[in-house]
């Protein structure tokens, strides 16, 4: 199988990233073009050296290279509002977009849960969500797939060291598109999304804590089994997704919180499932304990994968039965 050319758009942390894992790990796309705004870019340097042709004139610059037209995937890992510009001026190119950003305008995807669904409809760009939501979401999917979820809220706790630029900038966007997805793609009735910038040191890896108030009949033993399967899915492409600690289920006797938390018309609720995460980098280029970009560079890179081999033949998706 010829690989699938890819470009890259942002020479930061998550750009160079991308760009080192699919050298390394993936056989199937070819990193056609890097592309920064910043000359001085580690990403752009680190570019050059490996031999991926490189600019630091922005999509424009891409728009004039050479092979522009022999790449079939743009992987943007910019900003929610560099991603709105980037999109409108590749959207007469016909190439398909794989956001990396919170800007959510293509359809929310996590591989492990809709991916199948995404690449059904033809889907032409791909929103990653957040670092939050692809740790969490599958976990709240695989408690709605047995069980009804009235609400579901997740905390994703990163080291501040794995921010940058970027990510702070878009906080606002993270809490919304990660709240929205929880609902859409994750299932629940209501969602809620908190992030926090641990600045301990030495620097702690991703830590989410997913929690959902279900049905006090619901089965302890089926959501258990649930959760843990889907552990799994998504560990095939983040091999540093486990389970921190079991599942706890808490009765809930507080009529007013649930009062609060629980849209009107919700069904019944008498139990919070509570599941601790933790997601360690595979350090291709980020350190280990930057697992909220890890995640998503993977995430990203296994819908690239899939979109590729879709357009010589039907893909199974993770989220295939």
């Amino acid at each position: 199988m010829t690989p699938t050319k890819v470009a890259i758009i942002g020479s930061g942390n998550i750009g160079t990233d991308l760009m080192i894992k699919i050298l390394r790990t993936c056989p199937t796309l070819q990193v056609a073009a890097m592309v920064g705004i910043d000359p001085d870019s580690d990403g752009l340097a680190r570019a050059r050296r490996l031999g991926v042709p490189a600019t630091h004139d922005g999509v424009g610059g891409l728009i004039a290279m050479v092979d522009f037209d022999a790449i079939d995937i743009v992987l943007d890992a910019t900003s929610a509002a560099a991603h709105l510009k980037n999109a409108a001026a590749l959207a007469p190119y016909r190439k398909t977009l794989i956001d990396l950003t919170p800007a959510a305008i293509g359809p929310p995807t996590v591989p492990a849960v809709n991916l199948a669904d995404r690449l059904a409809d033809g889907a032409t760009n791909f929103n990653m969500v957040t670092c939050g939501g692809q740790a969490t979401i599958p976990v709240v999917a695989a408690i709605a797939s047995v069980t009804p979820v009235p609400y579901a809220e997740i905390v994703a706790s990163i080291s501040s060291k794995s921010a940058g630029p970027g990510t702070r900038a878009n906080i606002d966007e993270f809490t919304e598109t990660t709240s929205r997805a929880i609902e859409s793609v994750g299932g629940a009735v209501r969602g809620k999304a908190i992030i926090i910038l641990n600045p301990a040191e030495p620097a702690v890896i991703m830590r989410d804590t997913v929690s959902c108030l279900v049905d006090g009949s619901a089965d302890h033993r089926v959501i258990t089994e649930s959760v843990h399967a889907m552990i799994a899915r998504v560990a095939k492409y983040v091999p540093g997704y486990r389970l921190k600690q079991p599942i706890q289920f808490i009765p809930v006797d507080d009529a007013r919180q649930v009062r609060t938390l629980v849209p009107a018309g919700s069904p019944a609720v008498g139990t919070q499932v509570t599941v601790f995460l933790e997601v360690e980098g595979a350090a291709h280029y980020l350190p280990s304990y930057a697992g909220n970009l890890d995640i998503m560079t993977s995430a990203a890179i296994r819908v690239a994968e899939a979109v590729a081999l879709n357009r010589t033949q039907p893909t199974e998706s993770d989220s295939a039965p």
